[in-house]
């Protein structure tokens, strides 16, 4: 081992935009802290900063100090100061595939308008790595990466070969110690020298031989600024043949070779302890962050994104641009993991509560242009996954007085239909003193009702009775004057004041709908002979059954499953309650755990009986411990009483049972788990992430100052099992799970409820995370649910459909009521766009300067083809991740483009769509 000729010495801030205190707070601490850097900059050429890999930081100064971005470009122009590529350091397992994208295409293009992009995927602080990244990194054409947790223990080199499934591989900077290795060089000027010998010889064990390139070594650490003499410090330290000097991380970069030939290789996600701590329980807390992520994040990509694109419509692209501000801000590997305080969980949930809002907005906007062709008793259903479906959705109609149901389409087809509620038609029935009629009569606004609107009205002088009729949608010509001067000519005492709503019903009903289309149903005359429907959902006592999956519901609460097949498992759906005296970052059993998993009563409730849907409650009554003691180790005794609901339903045509699971926690300090044994015992779980599916095993590799646990991310399902078959849970939130007792069950995480930021003593991790701050609204307190539906399957994952159905699953249809005159016929259905190919799958429909930008992704172990079309198709062009243009693509005769995928490939293209 011998010394290196040259250390670079890269000053830099590692800077949390939010933490264990909100936003503003620290903002006005980067404000500071640049205020100071950047003075020091304009006096010494010599000075040198990277700024953290991240334009949040310099747009959050920029924003207090609009007079210094002349100053911020000059720097980034001089290859002074480092900015980019991303807009913010996410935490990649908690947001999506297309989120990271649009992140790293943000970022780079902020950082162009400054001056230009750091070259390097720098990844700092995340808490482990997906897959993908390499893929990513490299389709946004950068050469490097430069990462710190994660990385397994048999790299014993600075530089490795960082390989995504499909092949695509990266160099990629291991940062031995960490992105602060080098932050105590300069904190005693008289220990400079020494401290530059041993930092030299640290870093010289991780050169392999022959490297003679440069060492990097990362003077900084979190929201600190570098000394104001390092210049002249680090002129002082006297190391025979090493020569020290300042560097950005852009200029270190600039000296190592972009291949990866003779380099280490490593495969996928990089998620070992080994090295460093990778504090996995952030998966876990405050799950109502990531279901509120998850939630905005399909609302936006998958439902307002396509909708304005497909009908061309750009006077809603502003809305979209800040959705997707909302969305990235909030991916922060400190803002949607809730491993800060509790302010900073509150702004964060505000931003994805407003995320989804516009996305909301955006389909509310386009939807009701397109419904304006559907009369105003009918509905508009578009559909967002792209392949013609049939599938289930809710309406509210209007019904015949004889309360009969029925729907047809716009060929006059009947609609499959099943009522699951009536709305009441009296809505008032009131007796008033004839004095209080003005009173009466200032609740009608306009047409408007209790919210219907004024369909008819009577004034009956024979019992003084005030009668209004209201519906969905009234009669333009009411006027309440009229009203008012029929009640002047009638002399009473005291009047009779009802109030009717036309009799309507919530009903189910199965509808086919054209890829990424729409298509419209209204309520229809009753058939005289209603045709019995096709493949009925029934229920006998405590069992439903659909043709596709049979569930009972066991004396326990607990389900058993089995399809025609032969695929079979019992004790499906076990709440398992236990203690958790960890943290935000690590979960921590208590010493003397108590496992609470049996409940003290059971009963089962028909909501629904079919054909189309049907849905039993399951009760269970649980008694959990209120807390635990952290210092002694062990449960409470005194005990609260808990109804865990489970709400089972199971559709027609879906070979999957949709769960709920719901309870008020009044408990603190605990996880509860939704345990589903398997089939037959499993080695290996496949959970869907971020562009792929990734395979693990029973175990975790440790060995960093952390109690490696199995536990592990997923984010569109997680499936195991083996010959006798297997179980996919599909997930609408990232979501953690572990595969428990030897391979034989599932365990999904409900609820981890914790009542510290960070513990300074924690069982399961050797040194804090944090600071030790109570986080009392981490204890999750108040009603909490889960939605997830479980597919028992044979064979592998993917030949089993599992990937059509996690899709169906989590993209219901969206119905939009029409507006137009009731006499005006229904539009026929419109095909927007067709994606269809083993294993592939659509993560983005977007505008792109005119052109419809589609992004896919081969999740699949095998090549495969991707069709894309619907007869629309007038040109194609391959992309890359960033939306530049490349080659052309063919459109065949029937306006379709046949696009082959390797394996895992990430695809982006852009079509001219007539």
């Amino acid at each position: 081992m011998t010394r290196p000729t040259e250390i670079i010495v890269v000053p830099h801030t590692h800077w949390d935009r939010e933490w264990y205190e909100p936003f503003q707070r620290f903002r006005l601490r980067l404000v500071a802290l640049l205020d100071d850097v950047f003075d020091r900059m304009a006096h010494d050429p010599r000075q040198r900063f990277t700024l953290d890999g991240q334009l949040a930081a310099v747009d959050d100064y920029l924003e207090v100090r609009p007079e210094r971005r002349e100053q911020v470009i000059e720097l980034v122009r001089a290859g002074r100061l480092s900015v980019g590529p991303w807009q913010i350091l996410l935490d990649e397992f908690l947001c999506s595939g297309e989120n990271i994208v649009r992140n790293l295409e943000r970022g780079l293009t902020r950082s162009a308008d400054l001056g230009g992009a750091m070259p390097v995927g720098y990844l700092p602080d995340m808490f482990g790595h997906i897959a993908q990244m390499p893929q990513i990194l490299a389709g946004a054409g950068l050469a490097h990466a430069c990462v710190f947790r994660g990385v397994p223990e048999r790299v014993h080199q600075h530089a490795f070969a960082w390989q995504a499934p499909d092949g695509t591989t990266i160099r990629t900077q291991y940062l031995p110690g960490g992105y602060g290795n080098a932050a105590a060089l300069m904190e005693n000027a008289g220990q400079v020298t020494r401290r530059a010998g041993d930092l030299a010889d640290r870093l010289a064990g991780w050169r392999p031989a022959g490297d003679d390139t440069p060492v990097l070594a990362m003077y900084g650490t979190d929201h600190a600024a570098p000394a104001p003499d390092a210049p002249d410090l680090l002129a002082t330290a006297d190391l025979d043949g090493t020569r020290l000097r300042l560097g950005t991380l852009a200029e270190y970069f600039a000296t190592q070779p972009a291949t990866v030939d003779g380099l280490p290789v490593v495969r996928g996600e990089l998620r070992s302890h080994a090295r460093a701590n990778i504090l996995p329980g952030v998966i876990s807390v405050r799950a109502h962050l990531k279901q509120a992520m998850n939630r905005a994040e399909r609302r936006v990509e998958r439902y307002a994104e396509p909708l304005a694109a497909l009908t061309h419509d750009g006077s809603v692209q502003r809305f979209l641009d800040m959705a997707w501000t909302r969305l990235i801000d909030a991916s922060c590997h400190d803002s949607v993991t809730g491993c800060g305080c509790d302010e900073t969980a509150e702004q964060v949930a505000a931003r994805l509560a407003e995320a989804d809002q516009l996305g909301r907005a955006v389909c509310d906007l386009v939807g009701a242009r397109l419904s304006a062709a559907v009369p105003r008793d009918g509905y508009l259903l578009f559909n967002p996954t792209p392949s013609a479906r049939t599938a289930l959705v809710r309406l509210d109609v209007e019904v015949p007085a004889d309360g009969g149901v029925a729907l047809a389409d716009a060929a006059g087809r009947s609609v499959a239909a099943q009522v699951l509620d009536r709305s009441r038609t009296v809505l008032a029935d009131d007796v008033v003193p004839a004095a209080d009629l003005a009173a009466v009569l200032t609740r009608v606004h306009g047409r408007e009702l209790y919210g219907q609107e004024v369909t008819a009205w009577s004034v009956s002088p024979e019992d003084a009775t005030l009668t209004f009729e209201v519906a969905r949608h009234g009669d333009p010509a009411f006027d309440v004057e009229d009203v008012r001067l029929a009640l002047a000519a009638v002399q009473a005492d005291r009047w009779r004041v009802r109030i009717l709503a036309a009799p309507r019903a919530t009903v189910a009903a199965l509808v086919d709908v054209p890829p990424l289309g729409h298509a419209a149903v209204r309520p229809a005359p009753l058939p005289a002979t209603a045709a019995a429907a096709s493949d009925p959902v029934t229920v006998a006592g405590r069992s439903v059954d659909n043709g596709l999956l049979r569930v009972d519901v066991a004396e326990d609460g607990t389900l058993a499953l089995s399809t025609p097949d032969g695929v079979t498992v019992d004790g499906v759906g076990r709440i398992v309650d236990g203690g958790d005296v960890g943290d935000s970052y690590n979960y921590a059993p208590p010493a003397a755990d108590e496992l609470v998993d049996k409940p003290r009563a059971v009963r089962t409730v028909v909501r629904h009986d079919g054909p189309l849907v049907a849905v039993l409650d399951v009760v269970r009554e649980y008694r959990w411990p209120v807390a635990a003691d952290v210092d002694a180790g062990s449960r409470a005794v005194d005990r609260e009483p808990i109804t865990v609901t489970t709400r089972v339903e199971l559709r027609r045509g879906e070979p999957f049972v949709r769960l709920r699971v719901e309870f008020d926690n009044r408990c603190d300090d605990h996880r509860v788990r939704l345990h589903l044994p398997l089939p037959s015992p499993a080695d290996t779980s496949y959970a869907e992430g971020q562009f792929a599916v990734v395979a693990r095993g029973l175990t975790a590799e440790g060995g960093g100052g952390e109690v490696p646990l199995p536990t592990f991310p997923a984010n569109g399902f997680v499936a195991a099992g083996g010959p006798d078959g297997a179980l996919a849970v599909l997930l609408t939130q990232p979501t953690e799970y572990e595969l428990t007792d030897s391979g034989r069950e599932l365990a999904v995480t409900v609820l981890r409820s914790i009542g510290m930021l960070s513990r300074n003593r924690h069982a399961l991790r050797d040194e804090p995370a944090g600071p030790q701050l109570p986080t009392p609204e981490a204890q999750c307190r108040g009603a909490r649910a889960v939605e997830l539906a479980v597919l028992p399957y044979r064979g592998a994952w993917h030949e089993a459909g599992v990937l059509a159905a996690a899709e169906a699953y989590r993209h219901e249809l969206l119905a939009f009521p029409g507006t137009a005159g009731p006499g005006a016929p229904l539009p026929a259905p419109v095909a927007g766009l067709s994606v269809d190919g083993a294993g592939v799958a659509l993560t983005s429909v977007r505008d792109r300067a005119g052109r419809t930008e589609v992004r896919l992704v081969a999740q699949t172990p095998v090549d495969t083809t991707a069709v894309l079309g619907g007869g629309t198709v007038r040109g194609a062009w391959r992309a890359d991740l960033l939306g530049r243009a490349g080659e052309p693509l063919a459109v065949d005769g029937d306006g379709l483009v046949r696009l082959p995928l390797r394996a895992w490939e990430i695809a982006t293209v852009q079509l001219d769509l007539s």
